[in-house]
């Protein structure tokens, strides 16, 4: 009996504090129709307590999941935490979350593909449930975007904000779950989308803070070239492959980076703009945030069977797409 892993709950979070289009007009020299016609943005989440990291806006999606499913955190497996903001460089955020949230019985990591980190969580965390071993798994994907944006380069900062979203992964026997996922990376594209310091290649000095190299660095046009062609080429492919049309496909669930490579890749899949998941207008882009508060938003639309489409495109460059059939209907859940 083939055992695939299913999506059985889902749960996100996003800060109080909102930073609007026109709160950042006042801040950098943009304008609220620039934003909102050029990404879809109007309005982004920050975290702005102090003391508070990426593993708390995970820990808020979290725990209601868990409470919900009435699910005790000593039942949980693995914890599988995409970001590319951790708490630290070391100890992973995983491990923080899992402190936070008392799965003193699980192990985990963080898995850093920018904005494909959680689509490359789900598709790893699939495997530990398809092998048998696992039962309970936690995929979430956080960023805390707001502690590497600098609010001066309004190239960046108008399109990121924070969140968290999580899904519990367990096995199904009904064919439901994960079907199939094409993932890609070209780490050629890193000079285009990029945080040049803080690593082992550029360390911390006076120089790399002055010179404001532990921002986001994105270099606009060229990577939305790459991102329209490969997230639209992707999740054409994986419909192709698995023989669907567009009748078929039930939602698909976008990366919200832009509203305009949203568009191309709904259109290259013959999707009617009905099917199409956008809550950019409400977030920003979250970065692995943005996949799992998709689903989490839009839960309730969701029925047992459906075929649901994820597709994203990260810095790096990450991209990719996977397909699965929807666990659960939204009264069960």
């Amino acid at each position: 009996m083939k055992i695939t892993a299913a999506i059985t709950a889902v749960g996100g979070y996003v800060p109080e504090t909102v930073l609007t289009n026109f709160d950042l007009e006042k801040m950098v020299d943009t304008t609220d129709e620039w934003i909102r016609t050029r990404t879809g943005v109007e309005e982004r989440h920050i975290l702005r307590e102090e003391g508070k990291a990426t593993s708390d806006l995970a820990v808020a999606a979290i725990l209601p999941m868990l409470a919900k499913k009435g699910i005790d955190p000593l039942e949980i497996d693995v914890i599988i935490c995409g970001t590319v903001t951790g708490d630290y460089i070391f100890p992973a955020t995983a491990n923080i979350i899992a402190d936070k949230i008392g799965a003193k019985n699980a192990w985990g990591f963080d898995l850093s593909a920018a904005c494909s980190g959680f689509l490359f969580s789900l598709e790893t965390a699939s495997k530990f449930i398809a092998s048998g071993v696992y039962k309970k798994i936690i995929v979430v994907g956080a960023d805390k975007m707001s502690a590497i944006v600098d609010y001066t380069d309004r190239n960046t900062c108008i399109i990121f904000g924070d969140g968290a979203g999580c899904v519990l992964l367990e096995p199904n026997t009904d064919g439901l779950g994960i079907q199939d996922s094409i993932l890609k990376v070209d780490g050629s594209g890193r000079n285009y989308l990029i945080q040049h310091a803080g690593g082992s290649m550029n360390p911390p000095t006076h120089e790399t803070i002055d010179n404001k190299q532990h921002f986001v660095y994105q270099e606009g046009k060229t990577v939305f070239k790459f991102a329209v062609t490969n997230m639209a080429d992707v999740s054409y492919e994986i419909m192709e492959r698995n023989q669907l049309t567009s009748d078929d496909v039930n939602w698909l669930v976008p990366h919200q980076a832009n509203l305009r490579i949203i568009d191309a890749t709904a259109e290259r899949m013959g999707l009617d703009k009905s099917k199409v998941l956008v809550n950019i207008q409400k977030y920003g882009n979250t970065t692995s945030g943005t996949l799992p508060l998709c689903l989490y938003d839009f839960e309730k639309q969701f029925k047992k069977g459906d075929n649901l489409i994820l597709s994203t495109f990260g810095g790096g460059f990450t991209w990719g797409s996977i397909y699965l059939k929807w666990a659960y209907d939204p009264n069960e859940g």
